[in-house]
């Protein structure tokens, strides 16, 4: 079966099933390898990004079993992968419509888009703000003790 990360739990699984429960060691573990994964893939161009974009359900994977852990649904996840983008495409937007309303407005686009520029790196900021307190809350927030509707604790060195 390979590398157990508990005692029912290898990495297929861990990485391809959003069933279960995962402790937090075995979370940061996971996190750790599908970020690795990433930076690597990044050097590659266009199957890297390819690779780096079906990793997303590797994350969603490990971060259900972590949210099913704490007693919550894994849709909880959807807040930040959903905030984010719509955040950043809205200020990258605005730099646009900004910058056309200053110039049918006798304005000036250039300092208008500017302006908007920095707005578009105050979301670019709040995204990636969020999308960290969300990864920090699933990782450090203790699990339930004993079972729960998403199936027993997790057991082993790593369900810590």
């Amino acid at each position: 079966m390979g590398y157990e990360l508990e005692t029912d739990m290898d990495w297929k699984t861990l990485f391809f099933s959003p069933e279960g429960r995962i402790g937090r060691q075995a979370f940061w573990i996971g996190w750790l390898c599908l970020l690795g994964a990433n930076v690597v893939a990044g050097w590659v161009p266009v199957l890297g990004w390819m690779l780096s974009l079906a990793s997303i359900y590797g994350s969603v994977c490990i971060h259900t079993k972590r949210l099913h852990d704490m007693g919550q649904t894994g849709w909880w996840q959807v807040l930040p992968w959903v905030f984010g983008p719509v955040l950043v495409f809205g200020a990258a937007v605005s730099i646009g419509v900004t910058a056309a309303i200053a110039s049918l407005t006798h304005g000036e686009p250039d300092l208008a888009a500017l302006s908007a520029l920095g707005g578009f790196f105050i979301s670019l900021f709040i995204a990636f703000a969020v999308w960290l307190a969300f990864t920090l809350w699933v990782g450090f927030s203790l699990g339930q003790p004993g079972a729960n509707k998403y199936g027993a604790a997790p057991t082993g060195s790593l369900a810590i």
